[in-house]
């Protein structure tokens, strides 16, 4: 499988490294493009207003640059909080994505999103502040009207990225579990 991983607002941290390298060793080609070109941050509010200075619009632009080489292909699109959202957006605009990764995030829907069954699986934690109960519900909704084939895995207890060893959220147990049932969900693709 050809598969997109895109970084969280820290940037492109050793953790999505290392993501790319169990993707990798489990047999996939990965790319993980640098969107924040280099820079990366030690908090959350840090790597938000970095984000924001450099804006939605060149944030996806850069995004959609970085999928054009791959996307005859039929990519999996696959990112970190702020790039679950930017995979969803890419793979929602693209008529050849195979599925869509979401580990931490999700984005707003345009109300014209059309996909034919486009495989789905989103990993949060249970509670985040990021994504709550009301918006995974009105989301997943949202998902399947636009013809989305979505599964959720909730973690009760994990912090809001806890897939990354690096930062206070880390749940080893939950990480774990979250990388057998995406690779799972990798090899029906």
């Amino acid at each position: 499988m050809n598969i997109l991983l895109f970084h969280s607002t820290f940037g492109l941290r050793p953790a999505v490294r290392a993501a790319a390298d169990r993707l990798r060793g489990a047999g996939h080609e990965v790319w993980t493009p640098d969107l924040f070109e280099g820079r990366t941050f030690e908090t959350v509010e840090e790597g938000m207003a970095f984000k924001d200075e450099i804006g939605k619009e060149e944030l996806l632009k850069r995004a959609v640059l970085a999928a054009a080489p791959h996307s005859e292909r039929g990519l999996v699109y696959a990112g970190f909080s702020f790039g679950a959202a930017t995979a969803q957006t890419l793979a929602l605009g693209d008529d050849k994505a195979r599925g869509l990764l979401l580990l931490h995030g999700t984005s707003d829907i345009a109300e014209s999103a059309s996909v034919d069954e486009l495989p789905v699986q989103l990993h949060v934690a249970e509670p985040d502040p990021f994504e709550t109960d009301d918006w995974l519900s009105a989301w997943y909704l949202q998902m399947g009207k636009a013809g989305a084939d979505v599964e959720i895995y909730r973690y009760a207890g994990a912090g809001h990225l806890y897939t990354d060893p690096d930062l206070p959220d880390y749940d080893e147990e939950a990480a774990e579990a979250t990388w057998r049932v995406a690779l799972g969900f990798l090899e029906t693709l």
